[in-house]
């Protein structure tokens, strides 16, 4: 029996259908999700970080009603509040949500559990020839770095850490090239004399130190030390109205005997330097054995909307010689 496609006519009739089946099929395949369906039409970087920053507002109308409601003033609210005392309870992390969008890909970074870190758009460090990551707080444990230095090209990483005296043996021996390691403290004010032990210095101080006037990562875990650091860190610049130094702060906050006015003066200096809280992770470790019970110990990743650095601005501008505009 002859085939119906030696037919000319029909063979072009099931070509046809063939090339009108995938038509029709491929947009739903291969089209990308577009933003305009969200109302923003203009779909750039510096574009989506606007939009995400007019939804970020509205996280901050909601705070001030939060604590209407709960205080009314600030030195009203409690940090944790006994059970039943007000109800329906609240804790002092439903005042400030991780509620800006990234606008790269999230993920997980070294380790799940203690150690890793969620990080805002990693490839964009991938060929980054200045790459400057900055790690207080290592404690022998360092699966976060070795996935940085694994997954970029040129990222140096400064550790810090005067309880340990080196970086975890998660690093593989010929990463150490990239890697630079002191048992320094890090404090609000340099105490590095002679007789101090540990020596500890300001953000500022190391920074001018290894040369450097950009981050682009800084993971900080310093046990309560935060407010002190980036007190005497963050508030220079809030007054001079420049961009903080660094793109992204990873961050474990410690809110042992603190009341909510500081939290919130702390917090609210954070967001006027231009930091955006979009992942938080709470340190049930320690919050289900500590004494108490109450959820004290929280990581928040914080992406920096100001300035020029690499997690804002698209695509990354360097100059003839691979390195930042001096603006960062």
């Amino acid at each position: 029996m002859a085939s119906p496609l030696r037919n000319p006519r029909n063979a072009l009739l099931l070509i046809a259908f063939v090339a009108g089946v995938f038509y029709l099929l491929a947009p739903l395949k291969t089209a990308p999700p577009s933003n305009k369906a969200f109302g923003f039409t203009d779909e750039t970087l510096p574009a989506r970080v606007r939009s995400y920053e007019r939804i970020y507002q509205k996280v901050l109308e909601g705070r001030a009603k939060l604590i209407q409601k709960f205080g009314p003033t600030p030195k009203d609210v409690a940090m944790f509040p006994p059970d039943k005392d007000p109800w329906p309870p609240y804790t002092v992390w439903d005042f400030f949500p991780p509620a800006f969008n990234c606008p790269h890909e999230i993920e997980r970074v070294g380790q799940l559990g203690d150690g890793g870190k969620w990080v805002c758009g990693l490839d964009r460090l991938q060929d980054k020839p200045d790459c400057v990551i900055y790690s207080f707080g290592i404690n022998g444990e360092s699966s976060f770095e070795a996935e940085v230095l694994e997954r970029t090209q040129h990222c140096q990483i400064w550790g810090y850490d005067f309880s340990v005296r080196s970086f975890g043996p998660q690093i593989p021996t010929f990463s150490l090239r990239r890697t630079h390691f002191k048992a320094y403290g890090l404090s609000g004010k340099d105490s590095h004399g002679p007789q101090d032990k540990p020596k500890m210095y300001t953000l500022q101080s190391l920074m001018e130190m290894n040369g450097h006037t950009h981050i682009d990562l800084l993971k900080i875990d310093v046990e309560s030390w935060e407010f002190d650091v980036l007190n005497a860190f963050v508030k220079p610049y809030v007054e001079s109205g420049k961009p903080l130094p660094f793109g992204q702060l990873s961050i474990e906050l410690h809110l042992w005997n603190r009341k909510f006015p500081e939290f919130l003066a702390f917090w609210e200096m954070l967001e006027e330097a231009g930091l955006r809280p979009f992942f938080q992770e709470m340190n049930m470790v320690y919050n289900n054995y500590a004494k108490g019970g109450e959820p004290e110990l929280s990581e928040y990743s914080f992406l920096n909307i100001k300035g020029n650095n690499v997690f804002v601005i698209d695509p990354p501008v360097y100059n003839v010689h691979g390195s930042r505009p001096v603006d960062y």
